[in-house]
């Protein structure tokens, strides 16, 4: 059954789409509370929490983020990612009640600290893999982070259990999932596969749950639904 994972990306305090990763490129949805509270409310069992400003490195959304683990986290799993480049951040989120933290640029500059950090807390840590092409996105995905697949190979090593699989250029654009992409790091690895990015129909979401077999087991939605697209009952309809 695949995992659906609604997102709420925040920045200077609110809930926000970016369109392929771009600073600056920000659609406003107002409260970030008020937005997972309703997918709560439509039945999400996971949440990806997503501080925008840590990742670009131009402050911070911790106390939000927190707060919003702590108002909802007894109902849903959440996910946190952005800015976790240190054990600080990293015990931070979890301290919060991050079920899963999402660790993006250190898993490209700090290989030695993530891999202990996976021998540490195992599936509790995923790595994301933000792509354009073949070429990883670090720094809020503005600098060059190195080849995917031989990322994949240094993690799989050191016994990464997921990946959080994301086109940049599709990202925040509706216009469908990397398919080809995501069935490329699948096959490449043993670990568990999140898609993102894209995803703008019901359809698309059948599209990945026919990865399910490699190992893509979950997707994050953003866009699509802020954007109505789709509601997240129906898309739940879709895995259940």
């Amino acid at each position: 059954m695949l995992t659906l994972l609604p997102a709420v990306d925040v920045r200077n305090g609110k809930a926000v789409r970016l369109r392929q990763g771009a600073s600056g490129s920000e659609t406003d949805y107002g409260s970030p509370l008020e937005a997972a509270t309703t997918w709560v409310e439509e039945g999400a069992e996971w949440i990806h929490l997503v501080d925008l400003d840590a990742a670009f490195g131009t402050g911070n959304n911790r106390d939000q983020l927190k707060g919003i683990a702590k108002e909802l986290g007894a109902r849903v799993h959440i996910e946190m990612s952005g800015g976790i480049r240190d054990d600080e951040s990293l015990d931070e989120a979890l301290d919060a009640g991050a079920a899963r933290v999402n660790i993006g640029t250190a898993a490209l500059e700090d290989p030695e600290w993530t891999a202990g950090v996976i021998g540490r807390y195992g599936d509790c840590v995923a790595v994301g893999l933000d792509v354009r092409g073949h070429t990883l996105a670090a720094r809020g995905w503005t600098r060059e982070g190195g080849d995917l697949f031989e990322t994949i190979r240094f993690l799989d090593s050191v016994g990464c259990e997921r990946y959080v699989v994301t086109d940049v250029a599709r990202d925040g654009m509706m216009s469908g999932p990397n398919i080809d992409l995501l069935r490329e790091v699948a096959e490449c690895t043993s670990a568990s596969v999140t898609a993102s990015g894209g995803i703008s129909s019901l359809q698309d979401i059948e599209r990945i749950a026919g990865l399910e077999a490699l190992g893509v087991d979950s997707a994050i939605l953003g866009k699509s639904l802020y954007a109505g697209a789709f509601s997240l009952g129906e898309a739940l309809g879709l895995t259940r």
